[in-house]
């Protein structure tokens, strides 16, 4: 996989996405030094240009849907609204949670702790950024690390931030997920969710960020950001559920994780709304032993476009990871899947898999997919690969005889490709939510 180098990206001029940084915060209990990354950031973004054609990185990509003037940082909303969000978000958590945090355009509106182990620390971003600026310093957005997505990222860092920092000390467990909804609303609406989570040695900790629409149709942004950090032997699970709005919603998510000796982390992304998505997940393995795992279950329909970019990243011995991504598309819709495992010099004894299957429930759909291998070092086991098909007349034909409807052999075919994926993430209470989303996405699927 060829790469272009950063000054091609360089050769458009900067759109004005924003014509002012989006903050709507005081930064008066703010610590100095985030004061300054955000006002480098906002540099950063407004010289930076739009994505291109000469960027490898946005291969496929529909650049049509990538304009975003106008958009605003989002309104509060009224007392009424925020109590039927709550009500919303409490109604499909599970009985078991370590914590619960509901955001709506970008403020707190609801939050229980009633699971969260001694020592732990788990506060909105905000407050840990005011209360615990040294704890969050050495890992707030510290990674360079970017697959085309640099001028998003730059326009996170520039904004008012909503979202959790979890702090997990050494041998720290959370026996529950922690669950934070975050929920966005009005026209040319913009939030900026961003979830920072340490591990320390042998603690572990489960999160799934779910992002929703307050109401139907609109136009938003979703600009999030999650870093995970993982050290000797932690584990962390990292999910995504996006299910908002799928007329006007545009989400992007960008996705850092650092793992490393013996730590394990998993990452999951879902994507079942939204009108144009961009997810880009860098997993890093940087000492021994470290594991990444990296699954996607998306479901496309009507003409949504879901780009996905990955880059497994070895770089200490005997690592590992796998990625397994699928995508189920009806109608007009469309995946991007490019995925690079990079095993870099002196990365020996590296195990790495990269697997992407589209199920194609219809012939005006479009998957495209790009994995790819780079190998700098030797004794590594590394395969990757990409299929698409369609459910084969045999499968509903076998249904059919055993007086299955032929739309609802389709319907379990598909559910069980997807879940085969959501499956492989750990958790009974996480799984059964992601499960109950993909099912009530099918029943509006033509």
């Amino acid at each position: 996989m060829v790469l272009t180098p950063p000054e091609e990206t360089m050769s458009r001029p900067a759109e004005a996405w924003c014509d002012a940084p989006p903050v709507t915060d005081a930064a008066a209990s703010l610590p100095e030094w985030y004061r300054d990354l955000r006002s480098a950031a906002w540099s950063r973004f407004t010289a930076l240009p739009a994505p291109s054609r000469t960027n490898q990185h946005w291969r496929f990509a529909d650049l049509k849907r990538i304009r975003f003037e106008g958009y605003v940082p989002a309104e509060p909303v009224s007392t009424s609204v925020s109590a039927d969000l709550v009500a919303r978000a409490v109604a499909e958590r599970p009985a078991d949670f370590a914590a619960h945090f509901v955001f709506a355009n970008n403020r707190l509106i609801h939050s229980e702790t009633p699971g969260l182990p001694a020592g732990a620390v788990c506060l909105p971003i905000a407050e840990a950024l005011a209360t615990q600026p040294d704890r969050l310093r050495p890992h707030f957005l510290q990674s360079d690390d970017v697959l085309g997505g640099e001028k998003f990222a730059a326009l996170h860092a520039a904004a008012t931030l909503s979202g959790l920092f979890l702090h997990f000390p050494k041998g720290c467990v959370a026996e529950a997920p922690v669950i934070v909804h975050h929920f966005i609303g009005g026209e040319s609406s913009v939030v900026f969710p961003h979830t920072l989570v340490i591990a320390e040695d042998h603690a572990e900790v489960s999160v799934i960020d779910l992002f929703e629409s307050i109401a139907g149709a609109g136009e938003t942004l979703t600009v999030g950001f999650a870093d995970l950090h993982a050290d000797r032997g932690g584990r962390i699970q990292y999910v995504a559920l996006q299910d908002l709005s799928d007329t006007g919603a545009r989400h992007v998510q960008l996705q850092h994780t650092r793992a490393g000796r013996d730590a394990a982390v998993k990452v999951g992304f879902v994507n079942l709304g939204a009108e144009w998505v961009r997810n880009e997940s860098i997993s890093r393995m940087v000492d021994l032993g470290a594991d990444c795992q990296i699954f996607g279950a998306n479901l496309a329909n009507d003409s949504q476009e879901y780009d996905q970019r990955t880059l497994q990243s070895h770089e200490a011995q005997r690592t590992t990871s796998n990625l397994f991504f699928k995508n189920a598309l009806y109608q007009r819709s469309r995946t991007i899947f490019s995925g690079l495992i990079h095993v870099k010099p002196g990365a020996h004894h590296t195990d790495s898999f990269q697997t992407c299957r589209n199920l194609m429930g219809s012939e005006e759909a479009e998957a495209n997919s790009m994995p790819g291998l780079e190998i700098d070092a030797d004794q590594v086991k590394c395969s990757h690969g990409s299929t698409s098909g369609t459910i084969s007349d045999e499968e509903i034909f076998y249904l059919c005889a055993r007086g299955i409807p032929a739309e609802d052999a389709r319907k379990m075919i598909s559910l069980g490709f997807l879940n085969e994926a959501i499956d492989k993430l750990d958790g009974d209470p996480v799984k059964e939510i992601l499960f109950a989303r993909v099912e009530r996405k099918f029943i509006g699927v033509g």
